[in-house]
């Protein structure tokens, strides 16, 4: 058999040993040492050497005075010591038996040291010291060991008392760094899901929203025209099929991310649409309700961040559903003007523009409601901006600042 098979399980044993006492009430294991010291103080009372030493039952009770205190020790450490450094004295003066070993005194120093304040500490240390020395000067002409072996004594267990006292504070320290952290993981993982969530709730928003504003409009103008104009009707209804169709497409899109995240505890996301494909969302909106839209691009196009992509293109959708819905327009230009730091997308109509918001005659209130908040949620979480209100020729206007991805950081920090 190996040293190290040997060695292993035997520090395996020790370690459950250490954990069981830790777990188990501390007036029991302080009445075991209390028991435990008294029976080592004893020893010399019950197995007596030859010499002049009286043997007494006084003495014995002395003896049982330094070491019941101790069951008292985690709850009163410095009055246990107190107690303990009255009764060693006491037997020694009295001698009968004297004490070989103090050992009730070296565990009230190890106590003192580990839980008391640093004043109660330095002056159990020092009374032991001095009384230790002062007792073999005048009852026990000690030889100089002697006073070596005591005060090296008084000193480790001292010196292993503030071991403990270290080590306890700095096992505390990284226990409250491990609760801070899984609190701050926690409080993260919170705040990932609320923007996650705020994310999906304006994607179903705007696709509702767009698609729901492209059918209601076709299905006003079906019954009108389906006697007049039959190939206007149905080319309506068909509107009204593609739109519903495309919203249920994306609309499975999403829910199917939110299935694949709960199971598998990620957040891959699938992809979305970006600005290339704004030409077919402003080409469906055309089709659909007959609003003539202009598609204008200045400067020199180049790639954004996805988030960013997605955000440019549910801002113009947002705008258009706004415009379809609620601003009677025959018509509506897109610009995208790109710059070395940023892009500025303004959608812009020619309908009846902001109204005053109800008992408010200084706020204007746009109709779009809920979709204009989108709209600046969305380009604040990219680091942008959004304004919306009356157009320079009137009608309505909504201009977004999206940073591009070296100006991103400091836009976010």
């Amino acid at each position: 058999m190996s040293a190290q098979s040997w060695f292993t399980p035997a520090v395996s044993r020790w370690r459950a040993v250490v954990s069981r006492v830790r777990t188990t009430h501390p007036y029991v294991v302080d009445s075991a040492l209390a028991a435990l010291v008294l029976f080592a103080a004893s020893l010399q009372w019950m197995f007596p050497d030859e010499g002049d030493d009286r043997l007494s039952w006084q003495g014995f009770l002395l003896a049982v005075g330094t070491a019941a205190p101790l069951v008292w020790r985690r709850r009163a450490p410095f009055l246990s010591a107190c107690a303990v450094s009255v009764f060693t004295p006491a037997m020694a003066v009295y001698h009968a038996p004297p004490p070989n070993v103090a050992y009730g005194g070296l565990v009230v120093l190890y106590t003192v040291a580990a839980l008391c304040p640093p004043a109660q500490r330095r002056v159990m240390l020092v009374g032991w010291l001095v009384g230790a020395a002062l007792t073999m000067m005048a009852k026990e002409h000690a030889q100089p060991f002697e006073y070596a072996f005591h005060l090296t004594s008084y000193l480790g267990a001292y010196a292993l008392g503030i071991l403990t006292r270290v080590q306890s504070a700095y096992t505390a320290a990284l226990e409250d760094r491990a609760r801070r952290l899984e609190r701050e993981r926690a409080s993260d993982t919170a705040r990932a899901t609320a923007q996650e969530r705020a994310r999906i709730a304006r994607d179903m928003h705007d696709i509702l929203a767009h698609a729901v504003s492209l059918m209601v409009v076709q299905a006003e103008a079906g019954p009108v025209v389906v006697r007049s104009d039959p190939e206007r009707a149905e080319a309506a209804f068909d509107a009204i099929a593609t739109s519903g169709r495309d919203a249920m497409r994306q609309l499975r899109r999403i829910l199917g991310v939110l299935k694949e995240e709960q199971a598998n505890g990620t957040s891959a996301r699938l992809p979305q649409p970006g600005i290339a494909a704004l030409a077919e969302l402003v080409g469906q909106v055309a089709k659909s309700t007959g609003l003539r839209v202009d598609l204008r691009t200045t400067g020199t196009p180049r790639p954004l961040p996805p988030d960013t992509e997605v955000a440019a293109y549910r801002v113009v959708q947002e705008a258009l559903t706004n415009t379809v819905k609620h601003a009677y327009a025959s018509s509506a230009r897109v610009e995208f003007d790109w710059t070395e730091d940023a892009l500025t997308l303004t959608v812009t109509d020619d309908g009846r523009g902001p109204v005053r918001s109800p008992g408010d005659p200084g706020a204007l209130a746009a109709s779009g409601g809920h979709g204009l908040i989108g709209i600046r949620e969305r380009a604040a979480a990219c680091g942008g901006s959004a304004r919306s209100g009356r157009g320079p020729g009137g009608g309505f206007q909504v201009a977004v600042r999206l940073p591009a991805a070296a100006d991103r950081q400091a836009a976010l920090g």
